[in-house]
């Protein structure tokens, strides 16, 4: 069970999913990443990257309903660390729900577009979050050399183990958590088409990326790390 990773769309990335429901699902997805502490890698890595910074320009690819980069920015404030956030979302439906969660003394820039598409624009760090399962070979291939090439500070990819324990223990959690429906189906199958460590190599190195380092967190998660 789970030696390949599974193809497969979920439901959520549905493009004719009733914009209430996306919302609802967003929102559940939201309190999944709370319960799984999902914000603590992320927030780990830009602690190493802005040591001995006073501002720091992150770039959040595949927003969602937000959530990160709120972490993102109570952490930097907590910290003193000035930040420029900027998140981009393919999906228009995420930057509603972004925007209407963010408290008003935050300043998050939420945009809907390609992230290709701000190429060049200086960023120091460049991150994601449940978004590498999503995408296709040839897609994670490109967003690792986007990445490599536009981050000057590093970059960090916080995505899912692929674990029978994740993938059994899962539906279990949601079913007690009461999760929408939708995040109930996705969310195995996300684990089910999520990464093992010895599959990240072969993907980095196609990249053309070799100072990458890919790390086990607990409580299932995954990561790629990459500091300059």
């Amino acid at each position: 069970m789970l030696e390949q990773r599974l193809i497969a769309d979920e439901k959520m990335d549905d493009p004719n999913l009733e914009e209430g429901v996306y919302r609802d699902v967003l929102t559940d997805l939201g309190r999944v990443n709370e319960v799984t502490l999902a914000h603590r890698p992320t927030i780990r890595f830009l602690k190493k990257a802005w040591n001995g910074r006073s501002a720091l320009k992150v770039l959040d690819v595949g927003f969602g309903d937000g959530g990160t980069l709120r972490a993102v920015a109570g952490a930097a404030q907590r910290a003193g660390v000035s930040t420029k956030l900027v998140g981009i979302d393919l999906n228009p439906r995420s930057e509603a729900v972004a925007r209407a969660a963010l408290p008003k003394d935050m300043a998050i820039d939420f945009r809907t577009g390609d992230y290709a598409d701000l190429a060049g624009e200086g960023w120091d760090c460049v991150i994601s979050s449940l978004v590498a399962h999503h995408m296709t070979r040839d897609q994670l291939v490109a967003f690792l050399r986007f990445m490599e090439r536009e981050a000057q500070v590093g970059w960090f990819i916080n995505d899912l183990h692929r674990l029978a324990f994740a993938y059994m223990g899962y539906p279990l959690l949601a079913k007690l958590m009461r999760w929408h429906p939708i995040v109930q189906h996705d969310g195995r199958m996300s684990i089910a088409r999520s990464y093992r460590p010895d599959e990240w190599p072969p993907l980095l190195a196609e990249a053309g990326v070799s100072e990458a380092v890919v790390k086990r967190v607990f409580p299932f998660r995954l990561c790629v790390e990459r500091l300059r």
